[in-house]
């Protein structure tokens, strides 16, 4: 009964806030290319649901998220575990990674789009750039904070260090993974955008750029609308698959138990 309760609420909350926005627009005049009210971002989301056209886009940015996060999310993992097994080989790429991580990405969508063309790859490409560093970072910390105690009593008893990686060190290290890879999924989607922002033949980044040219901002505001939920809904799934993966872990445990407590009469 309580989740139905906290459901309620937030949806209270929500049309709360949107009224209050509504209100202080038309009490105060502001102009609609300036901030417009809900209710023509509402019928600019009508508009767009009835031509279609923000569902084809919305295919085409969604593809190229996924893409770019699996692209960069296989690719941290490899040389997150890599670097975590051999400090030399950290020590000698680690700084040349930070260093290419530290360069804006928006600077390297032109040269992207330039590389790759207007098509999906070079979306893809920035997705995965941007996807790329907060999981690499996680796995090389995950995979290092296994117990050396257990890891030198799995040595005693004749364990391999692959027996010793699939048994310790990943089961320790996917709690910090599933972390980074919440963060990556979003910043995959951040990625897609600021790559169609340069150069797209289709897509939600695209659209706006569009929108923003005939100067419609109800427009822009229902496509940024569209990606608020988008990246909500991916986060959503990516959470629900960490409760199912992490049962065991204590946070997770903790959470379950705490949901069932809000739960219960």
């Amino acid at each position: 009964m309580n989740a139905w309760r906290d459901t309620a609420v937030r949806l209270v909350l929500l049309v709360a806030s949107l009224a209050l926005w509504e209100a202080a627009v038309r009490a105060l005049r502001v102009p609609a290319f300036i901030l417009p009210p809900p209710s023509e971002i509402g019928a600019a989301l009508y508009r767009g649901a009835l031509t279609g056209i923000y569902v084809r886009n919305l295919w085409i940015t969604l593809a190229e998220t996924l893409l770019g996060f699996s692209l960069g999310s296989v690719v941290a993992f490899v040389l997150g575990t890599a670097l975590a097994a051999s400090r030399r080989t950290e020590y000698f790429l680690y700084p040349y990674i930070v260093m290419f991580q530290s360069m804006p990405k928006v600077a390297l969508a032109p040269l992207i789009v330039v590389w790759f063309g207007l098509g999906l790859t070079s979306k893809v490409v920035s997705a995965a750039l941007i996807a790329f560093f907060p999981l690499l970072v996680n796995t090389i910390v995950g995979l290092r904070s296994a117990d050396e105690e257990r890891i030198d009593l799995m040595r005693s008893l004749a364990a391999s260090e692959l027996q010793i990686f699939r048994m310790l060190r990943l089961p320790s290290a996917l709690p910090f993974i599933m972390a980074g890879l919440e963060v990556a999924m979003v910043f995959s989607l951040v990625g897609a955008i600021v790559a169609e922002f340069v150069g797209a033949e289709a897509g939600l980044g695209m659209l706006i750029q569009s929108r923003n040219y005939s100067m419609d901002v109800a427009g822009e505001f229902a496509i940024l609308f569209i990606l608020a939920v988008m990246g909500l809904v991916l986060n959503t799934i990516l959470v629900s698959i960490r409760r199912r993966v992490l049962f065991w872990d204590a946070s997770q445990k903790a959470a379950s138990t705490g949901a069932s407590l809000r739960g219960g009469p």
